[in-house]
């Protein structure tokens, strides 16, 4: 459908990105993908991901973040009234007992973020 299982392994901004590269895709990571802010994520299949992360590891690159989670094949830009609504319905659908997780294919730019 629209979201895919992925493993993303996120490093800050500052970390060595061909070093992580290196490591990574040799482990078996599938991609690596930039930030706007200079962070980058390591992407892998779902059986790929504790084989990449110990690999990681093991070369002494330190994630800022790591999880198994359903990534968006594609996203959508939300306006300012837009990301105000969709932020107000995560929240509401987070609030909810029996929900889990929510995932969500929205892009809200930063610039819209600082206004919210």
């Amino acid at each position: 459908f629209q979201f895919t299982e992925t493993g993303v392994i996120s490093y800050p901004a500052g970390t060595d990105q061909e070093k992580v590269m290196e490591v990574a895709l040799e482990a078996g990571a599938d991609d690596l993908v930039e930030n706007e802010d200079g962070s980058f994520d390591v992407l892998t299949a779902p059986d790929a991901f504790a084989a990449v992360r110990e690999a990681l590891d093991g070369a002494g690159l330190v994630a800022e973040s790591a999880e198994v989670t359903m990534r968006a094949g594609n996203t959508v830009a939300l306006g300012l009234d837009d990301a105000r609504s969709m932020i107000k319905l995560l929240d509401m659908l987070e609030d909810l007992d029996d929900t889990q997780n929510v995932y969500s294919n929205a892009d809200i730019p930063e610039a819209v973020m600082a206004q919210l």
